[in-house]
């Protein structure tokens, strides 16, 4: 067998099992490695001795940049870059690198306490979405269309949430579609538009959302060109808003879901990771 890869995970999902199993086509051997297992430290912790590469795709909202720092102080490749997994770990983060870089991104306001809730709501206006700064798939968002509900759900935030949980965004409503595009290295290798189904508003490929194909479109690739500018290369979910003056970038995922849209589009993107993980290994 020739070079190995630990993929660094909380769990095995369908993703991960995909890249295992199709490893050995292109010259590779993935191990699982559980992301609370490694103790890193010192550049010589054994954890990680003998893999030539780490694919970090830990769920976990602060795990996956912590180990990957100490990954790549200990000279290993690890894919995707530290900087890059810890500006996607927080929305806040992303969005401020992202609109620095010039890529357009929804309009915002931080909330910290109840007074920053309430002003964000008089300068945005409603159907407004509450979002937690760390999250992902979906939960936690909350649509407020009506004023008078909007108190009621900043009570959630204050009582159930705790230290960093309770550092959310307020944004407007930009409507229940978006577009996943699924990157690897520089390339959109699959790209699907999703719309809310049902009584969920959200359009998030984990809640299983109806989707379609999306066609070649040159907004959608400037835009992707301008994150992976920003991050480096590396394997990511962007999703976008499409609205009536052009799309903006929602989300950067640095350890992305890629079964619905690759149902959706056909795309072996197990194999275009593996490529990728072979370039880097060259």
């Amino acid at each position: 067998m020739g070079r190995t890869v630990a993929v660094v995970a909380d769990r095995v999902g369908w993703e991960e099992r995909e890249l295992i199993r199709r490893a050995p086509e292109f010259g590779l051997r993935i191990d699982w490695v559980n992301d609370e297992s490694l103790c890193l430290g010192d550049p010589g912790a054994a954890s990680i001795d003998g893999y030539d590469a780490l694919l970090v795709r830990s769920r976990s909202y602060t795990r996956g940049g912590l180990l990957a720092t100490l990954a790549e102080s200990s000279g290993v490749p690890v894919l995707n870059s530290a900087a890059a997994i810890h500006a996607c770990e927080n929305k806040l983060v992303l969005r401020a690198v992202l609109r620095s870089a010039g890529v357009p991104v929804p309009d915002f306001r931080l909330a910290l306490s109840r007074k920053d809730f309430t002003r964000a709501l008089e300068d945005l206006g409603l159907p407004a979405v509450l979002k937690p700064v760390y999250g992902g798939m979906g939960k936690r968002v909350t649509l407020i269309r009506d004023a008078d509900l909007a108190p009621s759900v900043y009570d959630y935030v204050e009582d159930l949430g705790h230290a960093f949980e309770q550092a959310c965004l307020v944004e407007p409503y930009l409507g229940g579609g978006s577009v996943r595009c699924l990157v690897v290295g520089r390339e959109i290798v699959a790209a699907a538009e999703f719309e809310s189904a049902g009584a969920d508003w959200r359009s998030n490929a984990a809640l299983g959302n109806q989707s379609r194909a999306l066609a070649h479109d040159p907004e959608v690739h400037k835009l992707v060109d301008g994150v992976v500018d920003r991050l480096g290369e590396g394997i990511y979910g962007v999703d976008l808003f499409k609205t009536p003056s052009g799309h903006l970038v929602n989300e950067v995922n640095h350890a992305p879901a890629w079964r619905g849209v690759a149902s959706t589009t056909g795309a072996d993107i197990p194999a275009a990771v593996a490529r990728h993980l072979q370039e880097i290994l060259a």
